[in-house]
């Protein structure tokens, strides 16, 4: 399976993600063309080789009518200097302050230096983009993620929002760039690492505000991320949308065979290096997330666990156990545990909930690498015998379905073990 998996290690901004990416491809320069052929209004878009602590990798700048979009992180005593600007880096695009007239209506105090943009017409522009409408459906996906996260920030309509002229272009042609650099890739799975947001504070058009910004964390519910003692901000509204709408799994890399790797530089600077790696291969064993529910029960009786045990496979969990503990005050308890796909972990957490004792239950995601699995009917001594099969690129191993092989033990009379033997 052609794989496609994304270290941010330091976080995500569209620049770096786009850089990054472009690099999977044979001939990067000439990506660079097909992106300034789009005709993108006073958009000048360039690459260039940078380094970051000593590695290596691709750096693209937009301008819009000169003037390229910059975070600003502000400094904290004792700590190392955090004014170096992030290129690229995309922040509350939409550089109008909400206020309230006498009526308590709110409606936009737009800096009369600069143009504002309205998602209508950002809606326009893309729908007018000389690409496929695959790309088109993903630069408008990943764009309303991040309206619908600014709204949800500022409290009102989304198309009362108003982005910042060059905000909003620099954001558009990293969307852009990104969806047409990811239908070129043409990766069946696409996977990423839990994403670093930094820390501290970002100075934006509405003043100063904490990392992750309130539209960075609106967009990035429900995927892993995690703060870090550098002091800044890794992980912009762009990057965090980009990431939240291709990928399907986050986690650790999964078991791959890589074969080209990507790199984006930002241009912060950090003891670490400011960079986010593309890794493009193939895996034999598919990763996918799941959920994994548990609580602890001392004061359930056999009965009612054993009942709960079955109920819960039979709703769709894809594995339950039992593990003997010991709880407070020196009780003998038991930890019930449940597999579950994702979709199904609310219904399985409210069944635990309603047919045991507990009064909570811990969740935790987690990435699952699985062998590719199938069942087939192979003719044997004892008649049609189901097996079930699992295999990769360098081994397989099979087992005999346990209910045929008990079925004919208990027909034929003879041991359930003679019977495995046999087959």
């Amino acid at each position: 399976m052609k794989t496609l998996f994304l270290e941010c290690n330091m976080g995500a901004a569209g620049d770096m993600l786009m850089a990054s990416l472009s690099e999977l491809l044979p001939e990067p320069d000439k990506f660079m063309e097909e992106l300034k052929e789009l005709g993108f209004p006073g958009i000048e878009i360039s690459r260039e080789y940078a380094a970051s602590a000593g590695i290596r990798g691709a750096r693209i700048h937009v301008l819009i009518h000169g003037e390229e979009e910059t975070s600003n992180d502000v400094p904290q005593a004792g700590t190392a200097c955090d004014d170096h600007k992030q290129v690229d880096h995309h922040h509350h695009h939409d550089g109008a302050k909400i206020n309230e007239d006498g009526a308590g209506n709110a409606f936009h105090n737009h800096n009369r230096h600069h143009r504002h943009t309205s998602m209508a017409e950002i809606r326009r522009i893309i729908m007018g983009l000389p690409v496929s409408d695959r790309v088109k459906d993903d630069v408008l996906a990943v764009y309303s993620l991040i309206a619908e996260a600014e709204s949800q920030a500022h409290g009102c309509p989304v198309e009362e929002i108003h982005f910042h002229e060059v905000g909003a272009m620099d954001a558009l042609t990293d969307i852009t760039g990104v969806s047409l650099l990811m239908e070129k890739i043409g990766a069946e799975k696409i996977c990423c690492s839990p994403i670093n947001v930094g820390s501290g504070t970002v100075r934006c058009a509405h003043g100063i505000l904490p990392v992750p910004t309130p539209a960075t964390a609106a967009i990035l519910q429900g995927v892993p991320c995690y703060g870090s003692t550098f002091r800044g901000e890794l992980c912009t509204p762009t990057g965090a949308a980009l990431l939240k709408h291709f990928v399907s799994a986050f986690g650790p890399m999964p078991v791959m065979t890589t074969e080209k790797i990507g790199v984006g530089v930002g241009a912060k600077e950090f003891p670490a290096a400011n960079i986010l790696r593309a890794f493009l291969g193939e895996t034999n064993m598919p990763m996918v997330t799941v959920e994994e529910l548990s609580c602890n029960l001392d004061d359930c009786t056999g009965e009612e666990i054993g009942f709960a045990f079955e109920l819960l496979l039979d709703s769709g969990a894809l594995d339950v156990f039992l593990t003997p503990i010991q709880m407070k005050k020196s009780r003998p308890g038991t930890l019930l545990t449940v597999i579950s796909k994702p979709e199904d972990a609310e219904k399985l957490a409210a069944l635990l909930l309603r047919h045991t004792t507990t009064l909570g239950v811990r969740r935790k995601t987690c990435s699952r690498t699985c062998m590719h699995r199938f069942v087939e009917t192979r003719d044997t001594p004892f008649g049609p015998v189901r097996v079930k099969t699992a295999k990769n690129s360098n081994f397989a191993k099979s087992k005999i379905e346990y209910e045929d092989a008990a079925r004919i033990a208990l027909t034929q009379g003879i041991p359930l073990r003679d019977v495995l033997k046999e087959l």
